[in-house]
Formats: C-alpha cells, sequence, structure tokens
C-alpha cells in the first residue's frame, strides 16, 4: 500500500486530505460540546470605569510594546512575576494584552506590588526610581482631566462583545469613574457594590480632579488583584 500511495500523486493527495480532515475533525468538534474553553475562577470582574480609561490609555500610549501580561508556566517566570497566568484573568480584555516583549517586566501581577505614590513617580520621571530604566517619562498624564462622557456607550458596546455589565453599571458609569479617585465625590459603598475588590482613594495626589494619571495607576493597581491563586498549586517545574 506504501509503494503505491507513493508511485501514485492522486492517491497520496486524496490520503492526505483524508488524514489532515480526520485530525481536524478531532481537534474541531469537541470545542462545540463545550459551553466554554475557558475555566471559570472565582473573583473576576468587568474592569471599573476609571480602571477602563487607564487600560484605554495604556493602550494609547504603547505601554503592550515594552510590557506583557502573561506569566508563563515556567518555574523563572513564576519565581519573579508571581502565580503564572490563567486565561480567565484576560476573559473581558478587548484586546488582550498578553504580549511576548518584554523591554520592561511583565506587568500581570504588578497590582498592589508598589504604592500610589512609587507609580506616580515612576510615570512622572522613570529613572527617579528605576535608574537603568530606558522608559519615558508621561508626566503629562497629571494635567490631562478625565471626564468619562463617552464611557457609558464604551461600556454597552463591550457588553455586546459579551462583557456582563449591567444596566446599573451602565447608568452609574460617571458617577463610578469620579467615586473611585475620590470617594467624597461619589456613593462609594454603591461603587464597591457593583464592583468588588476595587481600589478606592486618590491615585494621583490631587484630589482636586480625575485625571489619567488616576486612571492609569487605578488599572495598574488593579492587574493580578482578583483571583485568589493560593487555590491554584504551583509545582517545581512552574505547573
Amino acid at each position: 500500500m506504501q509503494a503505491l500511495l507513493e508511485r501514485n500523486v492522486i492517491l497520496l493527495g486524496i490520503a492526505t486530505l483524508i488524514t489532515i480532515s480526520i485530525g481536524t475533525l478531532v481537534q474541531l468538534v469537541p470545542l462545540y460540546t463545550m459551553e466554554t474553553t475557558i475555566e471559570k475562577v472565582d473573583g473576576m470582574r468587568p474592569y471599573t470605569p476609571l480602571e477602563l480609561t487607564g487600560r484605554s490609555i495604556y493602550v494609547r500610549e504603547g505601554c503592550y510594546l515594552c510590557h506583557s501580561q502573561m506569566i508563563r508556566p515556567f518555574r523563572d517566570e513564576v519565581e519573579r512575576y508571581g502565580h503564572y497566568s490563567l486565561a480567565a484573568e484576560s476573559m473581558y480584555d478587548h484586546p488582550f494584552q498578553w504580549g511576548s516583549k518584554r523591554t520592561g517586566p511583565d506587568l500581570a501581577r504588578v497590582g498592589g506590588k508598589y504604592s500610589n505614590d512609587w507609580h506616580v513617580a515612576h510615570l512622572m520621571d522613570p529613572r527617579s526610581v528605576v535608574p537603568e530604566s530606558i522608559m519615558p517619562g508621561y508626566s503629562f498624564l497629571a494635567t490631562r482631566e478625565v471626564t468619562g462622557d463617552k464611557l457609558a456607550a464604551e461600556l454597552k458596546t463591550l457588553r455586546v462583545v459579551g462583557v456582563p455589565y449591567t444596566d446599573d453599571q451602565i447608568e452609574n458609569t460617571k458617577a463610578d469613574l469620579m467615586a473611585q479617585a475620590n470617594p467624597e465625590m461619589g456613593d462609594a459603598e454603591a461603587l464597591e457594590a457593583r464592583y468588588p475588590k476595587i481600589g478606592l482613594g486618590d491615585f494621583d495626589g490631587d484630589p482636586s480632579k480625575v485625571t489619567e494619571m488616576d486612571a492609569l495607576v487605578a488599572y495598574l493597581q488593579m492587574m493580578g488583584t482578583l483571583v485568589d491563586t493560593t487555590s491554584y498549586q504551583v509545582g517545581p517545574d512552574g505547573w
């Protein structure tokens, strides 16, 4: 049979097509029998309006070009950055920020690692806290105010693609944005009820206004803090 296939191009082509088709079906059919390919984990929620604004700024300024947000399941990465990334942690990202370029460190679990003041200083003048840094400064973020006028429409759009924003969250978009940056500017208790595990308070050191610096620091401080990774064991090889 092998000799016959090797000498007949048509038969070899048909056999190759059949083999590829079987392999494709084996890969695809099980996916259609599953409700989701992402393992559900406790703690995940959509971004708050302020965090979402910060994420948009992160993308706008090209931060993803130097910082990945994906800790791979290798021992060296787990020891340096923390628990390997879970698929569910990016389930509300459009687009996701995994990346493969690391001019700077991975940021998947940077939340809570440094203080708000450190982040502000780092963004204003990176070399003031990391002398060897080649990152440019982003001091202008502290002067640009955030209004949130168009955020409700963005939340509605994200809901269309699967992010579970509720009518209540969309209705209170602007109020929640202001309340997270300055609890005195809104109903902080209602905000925490809509978005568990959030950081409250002035992020950029200027409580008189909500700036892009507030938003970006709020986003950075949230990264990797929603899921309790202690329930996922990491072995000696990183898994």
